[in-house]
């Protein structure tokens, strides 16, 4: 398969709402989709676990049984507007991939609707509010980047986006784009004090990964409040697309369904990766210790 560095090609993010109704998510992201594709996009992405709300606010052991296996439902139902539209899809499933093993994992629809590859979030957080650990078994898959129809995608999951190395290693593999599904939001009560250092740290981060790497970075969010009254979680939306320099070249609002385009030009890849050239300058034979939790202070 050709790589794409001589021509363009349109990424569209689904910035939704997600009700209390599995199957009106799933009906609301197909047609969200779809006038993506009527927008131009050839590579589409949803937020993280889109077909629910985020049910990770609490530890109850009655919503495993959310979890589908892949392929499944979701990836069918995606699979086909994939084939429709001639459009890439990224996905993100609550897969059950056996009795008791559960994965927060995106996938990839190629344009013709074959299912291209999966990856298993990695980086498994455990905060108020965000109790994952419970139900998500971290990844074994490792870091990918998958060959489409449209360009080499790299895919990570919304708590990754805080780590350089699962950057890094995606951008080794090769990705042109990489896409972040994400579910990220205030504490209600925190918002006011913090909200916006918050919010900002989570786009400076994915924007320094764009720049260190040299890859367009596109990260998609949900919005609304999901919880109860006073409390619960407040998905602050955000949604962007990074070019290899680090500039924004498309954001969505804070509150608001949207669908955001972007066009991205590989040639601006190798451009920057010439100018700045991270990756040529890395002293491979001095990051060992990486892999050690702390190291020795003398």
């Amino acid at each position: 398969m050709s790589r794409t560095a001589s021509r363009t090609f349109a990424v569209g993010l689904v910035q939704m709402r997600c009700s209390i109704d599995p199957d009106d998510n799933l009906r609301r992201a197909r047609e969200a989709l779809r006038e993506a594709a009527r927008r131009g996009a050839q590579v589409a992405c949803l937020p993280e676990l889109f077909r629910t709300r985020y049910f990770c606010q609490v530890e109850d052991p009655s919503r495993f049984d959310l979890a589908e296996p892949i392929p499944g439902p979701t990836t069918e139902a995606l699979a086909a507007v994939a084939r429709e539209t001639r459009m890439v899809v990224v996905g993100s499933i609550f897969e059950r991939r056996a009795a008791g093993v559960y994965h927060n994992t995106a996938v990839v629809l190629d344009a013709d609707g074959s299912l291209r590859g999966r990856y298993r979030k990695m980086h498994i957080p455990d905060d108020p509010l965000y109790y994952e650990k419970y139900y998500f078994t971290p990844g074994d898959l490792g870091f990918q980047a998958l060959d489409t129809q449209v360009a080499r995608v790299g895919t990570l999951v919304c708590w990754d986006q805080w780590f350089p190395e699962a950057a890094r290693l995606t951008a080794l593999k090769g990705a042109e784009v990489l896409f972040y599904p994400t579910a990220i939001g205030w504490h209600p009560a925190e918002k006011a004090e913090s909200g916006e250092a918050q919010a900002s740290a989570w786009e400076i981060v994915q924007r320094a990964h764009a720049i260190n790497n040299g890859l367009f970075v596109a990260a998609v969010n949900r919005v609304g409040h999901e919880g109860p009254a006073g409390g619960g979680l407040e998905f602050w939306g955000g949604s962007f697309v990074a070019d290899p320099f680090g500039r924004i070249i498309a954001r969505a609002g804070r509150e608001a369904e949207e669908v955001l385009i972007a066009t991205c030009d590989p040639r601006l890849q190798d451009e920057t990766r010439r100018s700045w050239p991270f990756l040529r300058d890395r002293r491979i034979d001095a990051y060992g210790p990486i892999t050690q939790r702390l190291l020795d202070a003398t």
